[in-house]
């Protein structure tokens, strides 16, 4: 459905999109993530043609060469953040814009745009004003106006990032059901790594314009292959330390102190003794004890002491000492130790990455 291959971006001497190659298949819902100036928007403004590239091999939607096409020629439609929608039409002129543009007579692009509200749930809603409406159903109203042109592919720039949380996981929802309900391929920009998780059949996690690593959901959430991902990704606590052991996917490596850790390597290359490396593991996956745990050969433990605590309603995030630092740890139990002597997690629930 969408073919990159090979694009470059530059601003001046600033590279913003650095050689990257990417396919998009028909139906997918593609999140494209990454920090401010990591090049997913730039990317995005390319494919929808808001920016001419410096250099590109391919770029071909729905099998056809569009880098030569303009924006309004192409099978494609983006949404906004700011939702870009015009304060003196009403609800239904605004979805039917782009069929006016393109010379539909009114009464059938007045009908399209009507039968777009319903699939978003405005129904009803097209002759009210957008000041009438909330944040949420003038989202919805801008995914309508992009919908009712039916294109190939739709572009999200980040379009709940103006939302309060409890419209935006609304949101989330729905637009994970719109897409099953239509087939459409979605192609997401976002910074939020919940959004990516929660909606994506593949994220693909730029930095410094490139693609740091592409994959389902649960790959980047469990098994990143760098320590740029983990920290990106979530990971609370990472220890740097220098590969002592390596057996198959599991490695053995001292971090400061002369402490051993166990983990299983998620880096894209195999690992080497004496190499530099770090260990990730996530806050919930560690436990507190108010004794020292026997050793076991799939146990990582840390004597430490202090209990910093900070109530997150659902949960509870503590702050230990140990001899290798500070590790931050997650409790669903409220009822745990108020004083710790160690804290402890599998080797199979952390991962070893290149530092």
């Amino acid at each position: 459905m969408l073919e990159i291959v090979d694009l470059l971006h530059q601003y001046g001497n600033s590279i913003a999109v650095d050689h990257v190659s990417l396919t998009v298949a028909a139906g997918e819902f593609l999140t494209i993530l990454g920090e401010s100036g990591s090049g997913k928007t730039t990317m995005l403004r390319v494919i929808a043609g808001l920016e001419r590239p410096s250099a590109v091999k391919r770029l071909a939607i729905d099998g056809q060469d569009v880098r030569d096409l303009p924006a309004q020629k192409r099978n494609c439609t983006t949404v906004f953040q700011n939702y870009a929608l015009f304060p003196h039409m009403s609800v239904g002129e605004n979805v039917a814009y782009g069929l006016s543009v393109r010379g539909v007579p009114s009464a059938e692009a007045r009908k399209a745009a009507i039968e777009a509200l319903e699939t978003v749930r405005l129904s009803g809603m097209e002759d009210r004003r957008l000041s009438q409406l909330s944040g949420g159903q003038r989202q919805r109203a801008a995914l309508a106006r992009s919908l009712v042109t039916k294109p190939a592919i739709l572009l999200l720039d980040e379009p709940l990032g103006a939302l309060d949380e409890r419209l935006r996981l609304d949101m989330q929802s729905e637009l994970v059901e719109l897409r099953r309900q239509l087939g459409m391929t979605f192609v997401y920009i976002t910074h939020s790594q919940e959004e990516a998780l929660t909606m994506s059949d593949r994220i693909v996690l730029m930095r410094r314009g490139r693609i740091e690593q592409s994959g389902a959901p649960v790959d980047l959430f469990d098994h990143p292959v760098s320590r740029f991902v983990a920290e990106f990704m979530g990971f609370e606590n990472l220890l740097t330390g220098t590969v002592q052991e390596v057996r198959g996917r599991e490695v053995a490596l001292v971090v400061p102190d002369a402490v051993r850790m166990v983990g299983a390597w998620s880096g894209q290359k195999p690992p080497q003794a004496g190499q530099s490396a770090t260990l990730a593991v996530r806050a919930e996956r560690i436990a507190l004890s108010d004794r020292e745990p026997l050793e076991a050969n799939d146990l990582n433990i840390l004597p430490c002491h202090g209990n910093e605590q900070l109530y997150r309603g659902k949960y509870l995030d503590h702050s230990v000492e140990t001899a290798v630092g500070r590790v931050k740890v997650r409790s669903w139990n409220r009822n745990g130790p108020a004083q710790a002597m160690a804290v402890t997690w599998r080797t199979e629930d952390c991962v070893v990455v290149p530092a």
